[in-house]
């Protein structure tokens, strides 16, 4: 597999085009969007012009945008290639998970 040579810069252009193209297509206004996800009319602005939000922001235009899937592959463990690495991955997604609440 070869590698991705996108860079973070074209990463964050990459997304900031696809979420305006995504708000466009939905036929929302800057101002809906930013009335359906919380986020300040302003900071959104800001990002579809330079990129730039906070994380938070960005999860929250991504959930009023009905777009939140493809946050869930963002950070993928190793490939395990021994049966010792399968168990200390399964010991970490065993830890990770959040416990229920009573």
């Amino acid at each position: 597999m070869i590698p991705a040579l996108d860079t973070a810069p074209d990463l964050r252009e990459a997304v900031r085009l696809a979420a305006r193209n995504r708000r466009i297509a939905l036929g929302l206004t800057q101002a809906d969007l930013a009335a359906r996800s919380g986020v300040p009319l302003g900071t959104l602005k800001r990002f579809e012009r330079l990129g730039e939000v906070s994380l938070s922001s960005l999860l929250a235009v991504a959930e009023a945008l009905d777009a939140l899937e493809g946050f869930h592959g963002l950070f993928p463990l190793p490939e395990a290639r021994t049966l010792d690495e399968v168990e200390a991955q399964a010991s970490l997604l065993t830890r990770a998970r959040p416990k229920a609440r009573r």
